[in-house]
């Protein structure tokens, strides 16, 4: 790709077609609630080696899927142990539903579905696989894998992997091979209709299709391995409260908000965070998609200490996203960019192997505070006036902070656990 066409600044506050500046004073708000939106650890089960029988420990009640006849062979299907063991954890308070380590669990197209008792874990140290051959998928979950739905206030953690078994997927799929059929693959971990639940430490890897999760109210999501042929997590309409901490996605097409607004529809979300990530080797960093002819809003969106490398489109906000196979018909109203509003991005420095970065805005003008790497012409500066909203503490370098640091360190460990497809 000869430039990246991309908008990378420090601290961007993004006002479109002609909105006034005014609007931008009234946000300063939730800028101060996105910075004070923490990850709680106080709820977590440490990491140990949970016995292999259901019993009392620390006060959780450890429902164990090998108790409920799953054999952890990769062979044997193991859903009917799943769905007995997730009824008794999802009955029953403080309960461990437990994925032990050492298993591979061959687990076909499964809804766990709630609402459960209070303060469930769910505690993947083990590897859920995915069946490999798509004639074989249920057509009643075409769309689905692991689905997850109706939940409040559920843990889910583990050094474990989801492995989706995307292969023949990404073979048979028309995006890469006109010949074929267009068939839609399954996302291999969904999370829908749910709130306050926590994601942390898990491995996503072989992701037949789509995005790794579909938020909803209050998620948080912590130091996750994510690799997949499309979204490595997609944040999709009426999702929000989300803050991302210490992820890695790649390959895969980045991490998004959207798309919103399809077929006329109404798309809103609101308070996103993502802190401390390495994006590696994906067609997009982190983006907003939106289509033509829908209505809604995009509102208090924070990106800070990312790290990317090999990442074609950095940072994109587009608002005539199409992805069907035909032209998309022009329209008139939309998601708009207007209501795209206290967009703020830290500690962003963006350079190309080969070549030079560029920016490009189209009907697109705001302000921008702090130092600009690469600068864009539609920004005017207001450093003086802002410098009281840089609270990251970035230094003088501009390099990223320590955890960032770490995570890069980290990245070429992840790598080996992650298989490089990157399209559908």
């Amino acid at each position: 790709m000869d430039k990246l066409f991309i908008t990378a600044l420090l601290g961007l506050l993004i006002l479109v077609n002609g909105a006034a500046e005014n609007l931008v004073y009234n946000r300063f708000a939730m800028l101060e609630e996105l910075e004070s939106f923490e990850i709680d650890d106080e709820d977590d089960v440490g990491l140990f080696d949970i016995p292999s029988w259901t019993s009392e420990r620390g006060g959780k009640v450890l429902v164990n899927v090998d108790s409920f006849g799953a054999v952890g062979d990769g062979i044997s299907d193991d859903t009917q142990a799943f769905v007995k063991a997730w009824g008794t954890a999802c009955a029953v308070p403080k309960s461990v539903f437990l994925v032990p380590s050492g298993g591979r669990y061959l687990v076909n197209a499964t809804r766990f579905k709630g609402p459960c008792a209070d303060n469930l874990i769910i505690q993947i140290d083990g590897t859920i696989v995915a069946p490999d051959e798509p004639k074989n998928w249920d057509p009643n979950l075409a769309r689905l894998w692991l689905d997850f739905t109706k939940l409040n206030g559920v843990l889910f953690q583990g050094n474990g992997v989801i492995d989706g078994s995307g292969s023949k997927w990404w073979a048979s799929s028309c995006k890469r091979n006109k010949t074929n059929p267009c068939r839609e693959a399954p996302t291999a971990f969904t999370i829908d209709s749910s709130s306050s639940v926590k994601v942390k430490g898990l491995t996503i890897k072989e992701q037949p299709a789509d995005e790794f999760c579909d938020f909803q109210v209050r998620i948080p999501l912590q130091n996750c391995k994510i690799g997949t042929g499309d979204d490595c997590i997609s944040i999709v309409n009426g999702s929000s409260a989300i803050k991302m901490k210490g992820i890695y996605c790649g390959p895969g097409h980045g991490i998004s908000i959207g798309s919103l607004g399809k077929d006329n529809s109404t798309g809103i979300v609101t308070k996103v965070v993502l802190d401390t990530a390495v994006i590696r080797e994906t067609t997009n960093g982190v983006r907003i998609k939106t289509w033509q002819g829908g209505n809604g809003y995009v509102r208090g969106i924070r990106f800070e200490n990312v790290r990317m490398d090999n990442v074609d489109n950095p940072i994109i906000i587009d608002q005539f996203y199409c992805d069907s196979p035909k032209s998309c018909r022009n329209q008139t109203s939309a998601v708009k960019v207007s209501q795209i509003i206290t967009i703020v991005l830290s500690n962003v420095n963006l350079e190309k192997e080969d070549g030079t970065v560029e920016t490009y805005c189209n009907s697109a003008e705001g302000f921008g505070y702090g130092i600009v790497h690469p600068s864009a012409d539609c920004l005017t500066s207001h450093e003086k006036d802002y410098n009281f909203l840089d609270q990251t503490g970035v230094s003088q370098d501009h390099s990223l902070n320590e955890e960032a640091e770490e995570m890069v360190e980290l990245a070429d460990s992840y790598d080996d656990r992650i298989v490089d497809h990157t399209e559908l």
